[in-house]
């Protein structure tokens, strides 16, 4: 049974067969109109008609006795309180209001609303005097409170007491308060034309707020009336009041504004010069940035270079007694340097820069460092001219990195470069010599063969390459490019022993590398036995299906160079393509590679396609089928991947099937004749 709501006794909600849209559609309109109608309407107090003077009293005593039972059931309650002077102003009882308000305060003088209420119902009934006298009441209990000054103000100016208005400033203004209360009385002054009573206001203004907007307010105010000496006297004793610890750099940039406004750029230039020299870096920005504009808008090409540089050396300076050991920041600073022409302090630069070496032997500290001395010497060659002092550089590099622990390749080979610019071949060998011999490494010899190499030397190039190989056997770029140098010298036995010795190095960084320069080597020779042996030497150490499918692609490109005949040129390929592919395949299925066999059966497949009379049907009955399986972790959890079932590794499953299943079958049926066996014996044994 369901309850009348429609939801059966467990909770849970009815079930809903035809679900079909409804013959008559609602719309969310009527929805929100019926409910508009439905709503109960709220019951209002009925109007109460006064007719004579005896319901008159009856009313106001009721009323009278309801708010004093409110008042003195919750005195703090101010809002009750100005509830009931309300109701006694509104009945014109304005000396009984007064004394509601009076007995409210003196449960809780310090209410603002209270004196603000209070003083709008004296005002509103002319009560011009109390009103007066309850402002000066506020004020000397709360003279903190700019509202009450404000209201006491406006009155005053309201009633035209302009005196009154001032003597009310002047009290404000010995509190001292906040500067909108100044910019009040300053603007008072100057509605009414009282300049001098307004400058002497900002004298005080300042004075009490001695921060750099006041003394820029002042300013303004004289330079709208035009006195521009006095604008200029102010900017002095401002700079003279607030000193060095005080300044700020606003002031002077208003003061150079209002100089450039004046169309004294002299000045204005001598105070961005003055200020740029007094004024800390780290609270002079947008000082630097105003005195570019100015120098942009107004100065010549080489003042505007000057101002740019200065203040990229300072900014410079300012992170380098942060961190002296930033060699980005002393590249760039010796770069601005050079820019500038000046000789003399670039060199100092650098020779700042450098003397800031790493006090740790740990080589990534000193990669940024090294640069600063490279740098240095190409400056030294390029740009001053002085040789000598540039191989002074080199040396004293050379000398100062502890070559023991490690090297720099680029060192060494900016500096046997240099001599070779010289036109000194046998220092920029002893150099590279000296480096080999200290801290040999992959680059510096690298880098050593490259300069014979350019010099045509080819004995020292095979020298060096000897060395190298002795020094790093296991990389086989450096097999493949002695290689082809004795390749491009016409040495052909010297290239093939060279891969034969590279191909039996007990290890090798990139092996696939060699082999492959050493395939298409002896391919390109026309050796193909050979390229086929060097393939079944690969396949013995390796099977992986590139280079099976290598083998394939070879056999393809040999066939169609041994045969005359055009279509059995083509056959024959295929054919030896195909063998290569069923020999990796069934390779690949003894050690259960999937993915292998996959690849390999997609590129025989591709094979089939782009050959006339190949048979793509026979690889497509072994391709195999995706599957997605599920397999346990070590933690437990399931995961699903997809794994490949190939159809002959079906035909094996099942036929192994079978044959369990007969097996299954011979023995059951050897159980069920042993058993009457049994029984038979133990009858005759009863007997």
């Amino acid at each position: 049974m369901s309850d009348p709501g429609g939801y059966s006794q467990g909770g849970r909600p009815p079930r809903i067969k035809n679900k079909n849209a409804a013959a008559v559609q609602i719309t969310a309109e009527q929805l929100i109109r019926e409910a508009y109608e439905r709503q109960s309407t709220t019951q209002k107090a009925p109007r109460q008609k006064v007719l004579d003077g005896e319901e008159l009293s009856d009313y106001q005593a009721r009323r009278r006795r309801e708010f004093e039972e409110g008042v003195r059931k919750n005195r703090s309650n101010i809002a009750e309180w100005l509830r009931y002077a309300s109701w006694e102003e509104s009945q014109t009882e304005i000396a009984r209001a007064r004394s509601i308000y009076e007995r409210a305060m003196e449960i809780d003088s310090s209410n603002q609303t209270l004196y603000i209420k209070y003083a709008e119902m004296e005002m509103k009934n002319k009560n011009v005097n109390l009103a007066r006298n309850l402002f000066d009441r506020a004020v000397m209990v709360l003279p903190r409170v700019a509202q009450f000054w404000y209201r006491y103000t406006y009155m005053e100016e309201l009633l035209g007491n302009i005196s009154g208005v001032r003597a009310v400033f002047d009290r404000w203004m010995q509190w001292e308060p906040d500067e909108d209360a100044w910019m009040a009385f300053i603007k008072f002054e100057r509605r009414y034309g009282e300049t001098e009573h307004a400058r002497s206001v900002f004298e005080r203004f300042v004075y009490v707020h001695p921060e750099p907007k006041t003394w820029l307010k002042w300013t303004k105010f004289e330079e709208d009336l035009g006195e521009i000496d006095r604008v200029r006297e102010i900017f002095g004793l401002a700079i003279d009041r607030l000193g060095e610890s005080f300044m700020d750099q606003h002031i002077f940039i208003s003061f150079a504004k209002f100089e450039v406004r004046m169309k004294e750029y002299e000045r204005a230039r001598a105070i961005y010069k003055y200020a740029l020299e007094r004024l800390p870096k780290s609270k002079s920005q947008a000082l630097y940035n105003q005195y570019t504009l100015f120098e942009k808008q107004f100065g010549g090409k080489d003042e505007i270079e000057d101002v740019v540089s200065n203040k990229r050396r300072m900014q410079y300076e300012a992170a380098l007694k942060q961190d002296m050991h930033d060699y980005d920041t002393w590249i760039d600073y010796a770069r601005l340097e050079e820019s500038s022409g000046d000789i003399g302090r670039t060199r100092d630069v650098y020779e700042r820069a450098i003397a800031e070496y790493p006090h740790v032997a740990e080589k990534r500290l000193w990669r940024r460092y090294i640069y600063l001395w490279l740098f240095y010497a190409l400056f030294e060659e390029t740009v001053a001219k002085d040789i000598e002092r540039a191989r002074q550089v080199y040396i004293a590099c050379v000398d100062l990195i502890p070559h023991k622990l490690f090297t720099f390749a680029k060192l060494w080979l900016q500096y046997a470069w240099f001599e070779i610019r010289q036109r000194d071949v046998g220092a920029a060998r002893r150099a590279l010599g000296l480096a080999i011999g200290k801290c040999p490494k992959d680059k510096l010899l690298r880098g050593y063969i490259g300069l014979e190499l350019e010099l045509r030397e080819f004995d020292r190039v095979r020298t060096l390459y000897s060395k190298y190989l002795g020094f790093n056997s296991t990389n086989c770029a450096t097999w493949v490019e002695f290689a082809k140098l004795e390749m491009a010298l016409g040495e052909v036995e010297r290239c093939r022993a060279l891969f034969d010795i590279a191909v039996e190095q007990p290890t090798l960084d990139m092996p696939e590398v060699l082999w492959k320069a050493y395939i298409d080597f002896e391919f390109d020779q026309g050796n193909y036995e050979k390229t086929r042996q060097l393939y079944e030497r690969l396949l013995g150490m390796t099977d992986h299906v590139k280079v099976w499918i290598s083998l394939a692609q070879f056999e393809l490109a040999v066939a169609s160079h041994d045969q005359d005949d055009a279509d059995k040129r083509v056959m024959d390929a295929l054919l030896a393509a195909r063998a290569v592919y069923e020999r990796a395949y069934r390779r690949l299925k003894e050690l259960g590679l999937k993915e292998e066999r996959l690849a390999l059966l997609e590129a025989w497949q591709e094979t089939e396609e782009e050959q006339d009379g190949g048979d793509v049907d026979l690889v497509e009955n072994k391709m195999p089928k995706r599957v997605r399986r599920r397999r346990e972790l070590e933690d437990g959890s399931l995961e699903e991947y997809f794994d490949y079932v190939f159809p002959d590794d079906e035909e094996q499953g099942s036929r192994f099937k079978l044959l369990a299943k007969a097996h299954l079958w011979k023995q059951k049926g050897t159980t069920d004749t042993t058993e009457p066996s049994q029984n038979d014996a133990g009858a005759s044994a009863d007997d």
